[in-house]
């Protein structure tokens, strides 16, 4: 039995130039990662736009998500999760930068 083990919460407190992105399950119809940031935000004019739906929950930090047809920005504190719907086009505002923003990110096949 081979075990992949670790914490989520398990990072250095250093701001890298891009995101830190941990794939932790990967499958035909299902990716999970962590991601980390530190004061990173989309670049300007930037939209993701996935045909897969994605989940994500903060786990710490803080950080703003911004929707093309939503309400200008959505805060989110730990503890808050948002269901996006394949091609939600959508960006990260902005990140807290003097602690990680640590991220939960589950995409999936609908």
């Amino acid at each position: 039995m081979q075990l992949q083990t670790g914490n989520l919460f398990s990072v250095e407190a250093k701001r890298e130039a891009q995101e830190r992105i941990d794939v932790l399950v990967t499958g035909q119809r299902l990716n999970v990662e962590r991601i980390v940031s530190m004061g990173h935000a989309s670049p300007e004019g930037f939209w993701y736009d996935d045909s897969r739906a994605e989940w994500v929950v903060l786990l710490s930090g803080a950080a703003a998500l911004e929707f093309e047809d939503g309400p200008a920005l959505h805060e989110m504190r730990p503890g808050d999760y948002v269901l996006i719907e394949p091609h939600c086009r959508h960006r990260v505002a902005r990140t807290q930068a003097d602690e990680p923003s640590v991220w939960l990110a589950i995409y999936h096949e609908r």
